[in-house]
């Protein structure tokens, strides 16, 4: 244990804590620091761009025309005393410790700055279309509600056409978009690019599981294939090959927003936030980074962006800061990886599960039951939130991959369950 510098008793006359981006990361860690700081004078303010929470566990269902039940961020904020404000955080000024939001419809835009005394940096990622020449005109993303609609309304229409369908990157996102898309639309035909075999990182039952899934499917996978550019209707291979392609799915790689590095806050080669071992800023200790936007080195490694990594980070932050506000020494941060659940459809899934360094084990689920547990893990952080405006509640994962709730009022070590 490690004694951190103090905030100091600025609580009493109202520390004012400000969290950037309400995602899986930033909505645990308002919701639980205002609880764990009700009777303290802490005022806390979320910033987002949209009144919905996005749900981006399930942005493949979304883009082939599911409805997803909508969940307002002010409603899940309600009776916790957080101010929600609606925009784009547009500069950071850590010398004067202030946020400039550009709020309002864009009929009615207006500026607001907020003052902060901490900061709990969780802007996130999104697809990293700017890879590839071509990938940000003409490729569709998964990045929220806005593009996976107008992804949905694409693949309705060239499926009328019985057209092809180009999912670049391998990853589970990628198998998850392939595999949907190709059991909504039997008539599209569907392809696959990646470097490597997809679910390269799963043991080798489970990696077979999830090919065979996709051979059912009907789904062409292109494993070695890089991408030289994306054109209206053409995806072209490195190779020279031109691959038709009336919708091109972006989902390789990621970026994070440039905020922080405009700003001056020590980050990464990638524009991650570089932070200590209980995930302070380097060159700013007032900011907290989180999830997907911070570079969280543990012993085995580094941490990459999952809501199974960037929840416990966020409920971990949140006690970090309450516990700072107090006086009260913080331990370092620790987490290990659980499982890889990955969704093949409405009707199959496979899970994975692993060693704390996300290595796979022995162990993994298939069918139906990987389905249930799939929807376990997707459907969690919702009465997560709602949980946690009440009480410091903990959802762990055995080693065993059994989910059990502890109720850890102090405990900032401990691994939540997410997706």
């Amino acid at each position: 244990m490690s004694k951190q510098p103090k905030t100091g008793r600025r609580a009493q006359g109202g520390h004012r804590v400000v969290v950037l981006g309400a995602g899986y990361t930033g909505m645990l860690a308002a919701i639980r620091l205002a609880h764990r700081t009700r009777r303290t004078g802490v005022r806390v303010t979320l910033v987002n761009p949209s009144a919905r929470f996005t749900e981006r566990l399930r942005m493949h269902q979304a883009a082939t025309g599911q409805e997803l039940a909508e969940h307002s961020i002010p409603d899940l904020l309600t009776g916790t005393g957080i101010t929600f404000v609606q925009g784009y955080a547009t500069a950071l000024d850590p010398g004067a410790r202030t946020v400039t939001v550009d709020a309002g419809d864009e009929g009615d835009a207006s500026t607001v700055l907020l003052p902060y005394d901490t900061l709990v940096y969780a802007l996130g990622s999104r697809a990293d279309t700017g890879a590839v020449p071509g990938a940000e005109e003409h490729a569709y993303t998964l990045d929220g509600h806005g593009p996976a609609g107008r992804l949905a309304a694409r693949l309705a229409e060239a499926a009328g056409t019985a057209g092809t369908v180009t999912v670049c990157g391998g990853g589970l996102t990628g198998v998850e978009a392939a595999t949907e898309i190709a059991e909504s639309y039997p008539d599209l035909s569907v392809t696959l690019l990646c470097t490597q075999e997809p679910g390269a990182m799963m043991g080798g039952e489970a990696r077979s599981y999830l090919r065979a899934a996709l051979t059912r499917l009907g789904v062409t996978v292109r494993a070695g294939a890089r991408v030289a550019e994306v054109l209206p209707d053409a995806v072209e291979l490195a190779s020279g090959e031109a691959l038709e392609s009336a919708v091109c799915v972006w989902t390789a790689g990621v970026r994070v927003s440039p905020l922080a590095a405009r700003a001056g806050v020590a980050v990464d080669e990638r524009g991650l936030l570089l932070v200590d071992e209980t995930l302070r800023s380097v060159s700013h200790p007032e900011i907290h980074a989180i999830g997907d936007a911070a570079a969280i080195r543990m012993p085995w490694g580094t941490l990459h962006g999952t809501c199974q990594s960037g929840m416990p980070t966020a409920a971990y932050t949140a006690d970090a800061i309450a516990r700072l506000l107090c006086g009260r020494p913080v331990r370092p941060f620790r987490f290990g990886y659980v499982h890889q659940p990955v969704s093949l459809g409405r009707r199959d899934a496979v899970i994975q599960f692993t060693h704390p360094d996300d290595t796979p084990r022995r162990a993994y689920l298939k069918g139906r039951a990987a389905v249930r547990y799939k929807e376990l893990v997707s459907g969690s952080p919702l009465p997560f939130y709602r949980l946690s405006r009440r009480m410091n509640v903990t959802a762990a994962m055995s080693k065993a991959g059994r989910a059990r709730k502890q109720v850890a009022a102090d405990d900032t070590s401990g691994v939540v369950l997410a997706g």
